[in-house]
């Protein structure tokens, strides 16, 4: 704890953004940088406290508190006060693969967690964390480290999101031969298409971690899907252990009237062919779904949802409304959300302050629920019909809330994106290798897996991150990445050194 008083006497500052209306006619990142003398000062904030739940990493009200991958954030929070950021780049690296990619979209259960945030604004984990690897980058620090030794045990990983990459850096660390199977035509699954580049650019970021792990020995193979185009079962015969980290991927539905009409969408199939057609031809083939001119909802919130919002406003939309069935969160805890649980409280993403600047007011509509989608006669939709929702009176035998008489109104819309989550995996490598599926409701599922073991009822075969524990943050994609790495390290070596 660099300056004991630092907290008391320093504000807390965030990277400005740039300017709304000018930064919706580009797909570059929306935040600046700050001075390192600013971002100094800021990590003198952190009073290191004898009990840091920032990095402590739990769940508590079924939500994340504190960081799931155990981040030393009083550590380089300190280092970084003292000018010292190779040190803290050092740390940060230890509990984190892939800091630049945290640092950019994970929501920061940290900060929310952090022990100053009880009764004053949190330090700001998340921007000296990025800053941290970013300031390493620039200074040519992080470079490729393969192992000086190879143990001869080959693992196969499919899927290259989060977890999928954790797993194969951990592994390839200790010396074992790891080839990642990716069915797409990039590497970084979610990271690469499910993400927009405004929030983490591909070329300058993710590219740049895929290249170093590929000099450090992972051997990457692409436009491969297991169960299809290499059955399942051959990974199993020509590797020593195989990893499942193929994500949850298979989106929740609207089973309304009109559902079948054409302008309605998944979100992902929105933003993935978006992100091609930009990597590709910086979107002149014309291979996505194009907003501009179009009336534009978006139904659901969250990360996805608000991703929608920020694609259709780069677009040129026309309109822009998002649809909650939620009630929208207080300004400040509720008496029943308190610290170290992860505050629910209103918040405004990047995507919500465009619509705002664009439209004059956010985007968001809470308490409302869709009824139909309305025919243009030509098999189109023209609009949708939606009602008001109330959180006081549960439906018998329904929802936990009840429509309101009287409350309904016609949107116009050309294009509805549907962004209200995902069921689990997709079970084609999962069924051709035997492993079980554990079932939810409402046709939720997924790979049967015990967290911290990671192994299923195959031998040899694991399963990590979203496909085990279901639709998450990228962060718990890191921890089961490096959880799994270890349990298949030790299943293979009888011992690990891996943490």
């Amino acid at each position: 704890m660099g300056k004991p008083t630092g907290f008391k006497e320093i504000a807390r500052q965030v990277p400005r953004d740039r300017d709304p209306l000018l930064r919706i006619l580009d797909w570059n990142e929306f935040h600046e940088h700050m001075p390192e003398e600013e971002l100094r000062s800021q990590g003198a904030r952190c009073m290191d406290c004898g009990v840091p739940f920032c990095h402590t990493g739990d769940l508590m009200a079924n939500m994340a508190a504190g960081c799931p991958i155990n981040n030393l954030i009083p550590e380089w929070n300190d280092l970084v006060y003292r000018g010292r950021w190779k040190d803290a780049l050092h740390r940060l690296h230890k509990t984190n693969n892939f800091p630049e990619f945290t640092g950019r979209v994970c929501p920061a259960p940290c900060e929310g967690s952090c022990c100053l945030a009880v009764n004053e604004p949190a330090v700001t984990i998340k921007n000296i964390e990025c800053a941290i690897v970013d300031h390493g980058f620039e200074h040519c620090w992080i470079v490729p480290e393969p192992p000086e030794e190879r143990t001869g045990k080959k693992i196969a990983v499919v899927g290259s999101g989060p977890a999928g990459l954790a797993a194969a850096a951990q592994l390839n660390k200790v010396g074992h031969l790891v080839t990642v199977y990716e069915r797409d035509d990039r590497i970084g699954g979610l990271l690469m298409y499910g993400i927009p580049n405004m929030k983490l650019q591909k070329t300058e970021v993710v590219d740049r971690r895929i290249k170093l792990l590929q000099e450090e020995g992972i051997t990457f193979v692409t436009n491969t899907e297991i169960g299809k185009d290499i059955p399942a079962d051959k990974l199993k015969a020509d590797f020593d252990a195989v990893v499942l980290a193929t994500g949850s991927t298979r989106p929740r539905d609207l089973p309304l009237p009109g559902r079948d009409l054409n302008g309605i969408h998944f979100a992902m199939d929105f933003l993935r062919p978006n992100t091609k057609s930009l990597l590709d031809s910086g979107l002149k083939d014309g291979n996505f779904i194009n907003a501009k001119d179009k009336h534009v909802i978006v139904i659901g919130g969250g990360d996805t949802g608000n991703d929608c919002l920020g694609t259709s406003m780069r677009h040129g939309c026309k309109s822009l409304v998002n649809f909650e069935i939620v009630e929208q969160p207080p300004h400040e805890r509720a008496s029943n959300n308190p610290w170290p649980q992860w505050p629910r409280i209103f918040r405004v993403d990047y995507g919500h302050e465009e619509g705002a600047a664009k439209f004059g007011k956010d985007p968001r509509e809470f308490c409302v629920s869709t009824v139909e989608f309305i025919d243009d006669g030509n098999g189109n939709i023209k609009s949708l019909k939606a009602c008001q929702v109330d959180w006081r009176q549960v439906t018998e035998g329904g929802p936990p809330f009840t429509p309101i008489q009287g409350t309904e109104k016609e949107y116009p819309a050309d294009l509805v994106f549907l962004a209200l989550g995902f069921l689990g995996p997709e079970n084609g490598p999962a069924e051709q290798l035997g492993v079980d599926v554990r079932a939810g409701h409402g046709g939720m599922s997924w790979f049967k897996a015990e967290h911290e073991k990671y192994t299923t009822n195959v031998d040899n075969v694991f399963v990590a991150g979203d496909c085990r524990r279901g639709q998450s943050l990228i962060v718990w994609a890191i921890n089961e990445g490096r959880g799994c790495a270890r349990e298949v390290d030790r299943h293979l070596m009888g011992t690990t050194d891996l943490p």
